[in-house]
């Protein structure tokens, strides 16, 4: 799926114009993108959460030349879903 489908799906459901779909979509995505710029997790209830974490810097190697390497500290997103979300996917149906 992607996110003009999203748009598309918006539009249908709603009943908004086009233009207002996509304005909608985008404002959330920026909403969820700036947050978690910001290091705030996200969690969508029935969904799952959104987590930014820190990863250290660490000692590594090349493994084409065996060369040790340090790899940098950087940002890592990740996504953990929720238990409604599991059960949809592998049940065909949420727990009551």
């Amino acid at each position: 799926m992607t996110k003009a489908d999203l748009v598309d799906i918006v539009y249908e459901r709603v009943g908004s114009s086009k233009k207002e779909a996509c304005e909608v979509v985008e404002e959330v995505f920026a909403i969820i993108r700036d947050s978690l710029r910001s290091g705030q997790k996200v969690k969508i209830s029935g969904f799952g959460s959104f987590v930014v974490n820190d990863k250290r810097a660490r000692r590594g190697r090349n493994p084409q030349t065996g060369e040790a390497i340090t790899i940098e500290s950087r940002r890592v997103l990740t996504f953990k879903p929720s238990p409604v979300l599991k059960d949809i996917v592998n049940d065909g149906k949420a727990r009551s």
